[in-house]
């Protein structure tokens, strides 16, 4: 009896040593970001219709850490789809807000209005000490966007039943965490609601398979590897899917002194005499505008002479490695307002392909948008004015 007393004592200690609680941990004032890259394949009613790499970035604030362990969390999300060119960058499509309140167990509270997260109650926890090889199942729920596709203006959700299985400690960049897999599948007939649109879902099928790498120090996913499937069939007989593969990371966010930064700027371009380039705080970071870039009348290409101004400016980025940049094409009122966006799309791509070969900063840190004549600087009645307002503005991204 007593030998078999010690034998259970030792197996419950054994066991004990793997066993972990996971919850989320929240420090107010704490900021990281996370950066994912999305491959997917889109089939229209089983045909290949084409292939798309999608960027998405989310800056990630706790607000507000509440004595019952949850997290007041504001977060930014910016969606860019890889645009083609003589070097494939980033072409920002989409940017949303949201804000939501998320407990130690990883429950969200949120108003429904809001398009972001896209996966929610996912990763949840229900208390116990996990083993390796303990499952547990939770529910959680998916929000989609569906407005440029079918003008359905209100967020799309509906449930999932996640199943989940701790696997043990495991490797990722060199460090080790708690690898988690996650797998949901999807089987849902959407509400007679949105039969008030002429084409909606009539019901979504599908599945999440994820391996997650869960920090239990800090409280919060490392990272996640994914493998989807969604098809939407459609109220026209009409079915899309999209397959594909996703991964993301998580990075801390490092304090971005602004001012300090503008003026360390201002001291260059002086030193360099770069002419028309000033330089400005705003909601995004640091902006440099460049009004000494010309484009000629209809033109994205960068002259020798354009790329030495440029030249500065990649001198520049370079002191800051770990910085995204934003690069913003504006154009001249002239031609027609889809051919002024493209146009001024073009230009943000070339200023992001020479940053990208000159090696001021990674693929992945670079996006482009193009803002067309909208945002003019001057007035476009005369020659003069319509060179100042064809620029690009250079944002050093503060998260």
């Amino acid at each position: 009896m007593k030998k078999n007393y010690i034998i259970f004592c030792i197996f419950f200690i054994s066991v004990s040593l793997y066993a972990e609680v996971f919850t989320f941990k929240y420090n107010q004032g704490e900021k990281y970001k996370i950066v994912s890259v999305v491959d997917e394949s889109i089939y229209l009613d089983g045909i290949f219709h084409h292939q798309a790499r999608i960027l998405n970035k989310i800056s990630v604030e706790v607000i507000k850490a509440h004595d019952n362990g949850s997290g007041d969390i504001d977060a930014n999300y910016s969606t860019s789809e890889e645009r083609s060119g003589n070097v494939q960058v980033y072409a920002l499509a989409q940017e949303y807000y949201s804000s939501f309140n998320r407990d130690k167990t990883g429950k969200i509270s949120i108003n429904p209005s809001y398009f972001m997260p896209v996966v929610r109650n996912v990763p949840m926890f229900d208390g116990r000490d996990y083993n390796p090889g303990d499952t547990w199942e939770m529910e959680g729920y998916e929000v989609h966007d569906l407005r440029a596709v079918y003008g359905i203006e209100e967020a799309f959700s509906f449930p999932v039943k996640v199943k989940y299985k701790y696997l043990g400690k495991g490797e990722k960049d060199g460090n080790e965490y708690d690898i988690i897999s996650i797998f949901y599948s999807i089987s849902e007939r959407s509400s007679d609601y949105y039969s008030q649109y002429p084409i909606y879902p009539v019901k979504i099928t599908g599945y999440s398979d994820q391996t997650l790498y869960w920090d239990n120090f800090v409280g919060r996913p490392y990272a996640y590897e994914e493998e989807f499937s969604i098809q939407f069939y459609l109220s026209n007989g009409r079915i899309n899917e999209f397959t594909g593969t996703a991964g993301a990371k998580v990075t801390e966010s490092e304090f971005m002194d602004k001012n300090l930064i503008v003026r360390d700027i201002e001291m260059r371009l002086e030193k360099e005499r770069l002419e028309k380039a000033v330089v400005n705080i705003d909601e995004n970071g640091v902006t440099i505008t460049l009004g000494s870039i010309s484009f000629g009348a209809d033109s994205s290409t960068l002259s020798i002479s354009e790329k030495k101004k440029l030249n500065v400016i990649i001198d520049i980025l370079k002191n800051y490695p770990e910085r995204d940049v934003l690069i913003t094409g504006h154009t001249a009122l002239a031609g027609t307002v889809g051919g002024r966006l493209e146009l001024s799309k073009q230009r943000a791509s070339m200023v992001a392909e020479y940053f990208f070969t000159e090696g001021a900063k990674r693929r992945d840190q670079l996006l482009i948008i193009g803002k067309g004549a909208s945002d003019p600087l001057a007035d476009n009645s005369s020659a003069e004015g319509m060179s100042l307002n064809r620029r690009v503005e250079i944002t050093i991204v503060e998260n």
